[in-house]
């Protein structure tokens, strides 16, 4: 029985990366009188590091001409970068994904629980639920964050602390993702996940997914399958097409094998 729909933040809900944070994360090293720009194809390789302060350690720590700063340095060019980020979003300058807020909606008109599994920070989380509408948040039972977990996506830390804060099982959610990272920290959780592929990963690898497609859908702008049952085929991702791909996989979970 269908119970909680999990969501990840940052390329799931809204296209944040490429146009959000890169952005925001170039024009904090420039304020701090740092030669580095992250192009597009540098940002699509630093996504593998979960964390905005991991990824601006693991790229200082691997380029031979940038300064090394300490730990306490690149905390505050972080919280910078999310000063920056959150203005970015409170002027409208991040666009949220089709299909996810029907879904929300949707979810709690029929009394499901909502959570969140991000590596994001807790003010990146608010400030795009807050620019959609002020009690958004409110609607999430459970947030979990990057900073709350000891360790971040691909490790499963996030969802087993957003089940066991909505009180399901991992039979009972089905979560929402856009990266490999995130596929397998909700696979090692027990989660079925359904994945929505963002600009930096559209070549992952998604094996196992419930199913692959390229947004969430409206009626007027339906999804395509991409991989998983009803490949190919337009629709929009709702409640019912949810309980329906937990069926088969169920099926075929429980179908015998004969050799």
């Amino acid at each position: 029985m269908l119970k909680a729909l999990i969501f990840d933040l940052d390329g799931t809900m809204a296209e944040t990366e490429r146009d959000g944070h890169r952005l925001a994360f170039n024009r904090a090293f420039a304020e701090a009188g740092l030669d580095i720009e992250w192009d597009e194809e540098t940002y699509s390789r630093l996504l593998w590091v979960s964390g905005g302060k991991e990824r601006i350690g693991y790229f200082l720590r691997n380029c031979p001409t940038c300064p090394k700063l300490l730990d306490s340095q690149i905390a505050s060019l972080h919280r910078r970068k999310t000063e920056i980020y959150t203005q970015m979003v409170a002027r409208g300058e991040v666009v949220w994904r089709p299909g996810v807020l029907r879904l929300i909606h949707e979810a709690r008109r029929a009394g499901l629980l909502l959570g969140i599994a991000t590596t994001t920070t807790p003010d990146n989380i608010v400030a795009l639920l807050e620019n959609v509408d002020p009690s958004l948040p409110s609607w999430f039972i459970v947030v979990v964050s990057g900073e709350m977990v000891k360790r971040k996506k691909p490790a499963p830390d996030a969802y087993l602390r957003v089940l066991q804060g909505l009180g399901v099982e991992p039979g009972e959610a089905v979560a929402f993702e856009d990266t490999q990272n995130g596929l397998m920290a909700a696979q090692a959780a027990g989660i079925a996940t359904v994945i929505t592929p963002s600009y930096y990963s559209k070549e992952h690898d998604f094996s196992g997914a419930l199913a692959v497609v390229d947004h969430l859908g409206e009626p007027d702008n339906p999804a395509v399958v991409l991989q998983g049952h009803q490949a190919g085929e337009s629709l929009v991702v709702n409640l019912d097409r949810l309980r329906s791909w937990l069926s088969v996989r169920i099926n075929n979970t429980d179908r015998p094998s004969y050799r």
